[in-house]
């Protein structure tokens, strides 16, 4: 991918047991992340309608060079222990660079 915007939509599957830990996980990935990075535009983590036990993350970088410095950033690495420790299943990542509107 080139320096467009780029948009991360990552949906996981949690349990009832692991639902609240796992939001309170992904809520302190976010507020570091649009605090912590210049290069994270926005960090939203969605709760679909009707999926009791799905939580979606929606994600804009500046580009792929900031979405990779967000992986070496501390507070991510408390969302992969995290993900890992509470076994949350990874349902889709998607990245998507954005065509229009640019600039």
């Amino acid at each position: 991918m080139d320096a467009r915007p780029l948009t991360i939509i990552a949906e996981f599957e949690t349990t009832p047991e692991t639902h609240d830990r796992f939001l309170e996980i992904c809520a302190y990935d976010s507020a570091h992340s649009v605090a912590d990075e210049p290069g994270c535009e926005r960090f939203d983590v969605l709760l679909p309608d009707g999926e009791a036990n799905r939580v979606v993350l929606f994600e804009i970088y500046a580009d792929q060079a900031a979405f990779d410095a967000h992986l070496a950033t501390p507070h991510y690495k408390v969302f992969a222990d995290g993900l890992a420790d509470l076994k949350i299943r990874k349902v889709q990542v998607r990245m998507l660079a954005r065509h229009a509107p640019l600039g």
